[in-house]
């Protein structure tokens, strides 16, 4: 008798190879995942993140505290308006300022946010104080007297120009500037110009609302586990243990 093929056999055969052939590839494509996962893909992506210190901290910058080129440096993009900031400048800047001084620098960029109508004209106080080298006194007096200029009786932000500039005023004074000088800078082309600049390279960094603080280049996420404050302690005691 001639010899037959069993078709059943054959089909079976063929189905098992199918599947084999999908099984190798599946696992390969696992393994190629996995590599380009955890290998030096991941490192990749985490140094692309990081923002050059030319956009965060360019030449000039304002300085809160200042440990020197070799030390860690924290950038906060800052609206002097901003309700968020003032809160965070009051449970986390005011510490970091205290227990950190001669360990990083802590640079303030100026971010002003248009909901916010007293924002630039704030931030025009800062960098007009920064001109006569008081820009430091200027931040805590503008933070410090929040509620004398940024926010009206009862409740929500305030719009009288006025009445925040006449308080700028009293600001400048009180920390011994020379006040008809900062009245012109206030008004200046080269303050405006260098709110702008701080502005854009907000920007160029992702900023998109304040405060926005920034590590050695690496944005800081803050969760819901534990305080800002605690949590920024501990990224920057990582970042002095380095």
């Amino acid at each position: 008798m001639p010899k037959t093929t069993n078709p059943v056999a054959k089909r079976s055969g063929a189905s098992t190879n199918i599947i084999l052939t999908a099984i190798v590839l599946v696992v390969a494509v696992a393994v190629i995942g996995g590599v380009m996962y955890f290998g030096g893909g991941g490192t990749q992506q985490n140094d692309s993140d990081r923002v050059a210190s030319s956009v965060l901290n360019p030449e000039g910058s304002n300085k809160v505290l200042d440990a020197g080129p070799d030390a860690p440096t924290l950038v906060e993009f800052a609206d002097y308006q901003c309700p968020g900031c003032h809160s965070y400048y009051n449970t986390v800047n005011t510490k970091i300022e205290e227990e950190y001084e001669g360990r990083i620098n802590f640079v303030v960029r100026n971010f002003p946010l248009d909901m916010h109508p007293l924002a630039e004209p704030a931030a025009r106080a800062a960098e007009a104080a920064a001109m006569q080298g008081e820009f430091t006194a200027m931040y805590h007096k503008l933070f410090d007297n929040y509620s004398s200029w940024a926010v009206r009786e009862g409740q929500g932000v305030s719009d009288d120009k006025q009445r925040a500039t006449e308080q700028f005023t009293t600001f400048a004074e009180q920390i011994g500037l020379d006040v008809e000088k900062f009245r012109q800078d206030m008004n200046s082309d080269q303050v405006g110009q260098r709110i702008q600049q701080d502005r854009q390279d907000g920007a160029e960094a992702g900023v998109g609302g304040t405060p926005t603080y920034f590590l050695n280049g690496e944005q800081i996420q803050f969760d819901k586990g534990s305080s800002p404050a605690e949590q920024l302690r501990e990224k920057l005691d990582g970042a002095l243990a380095k």
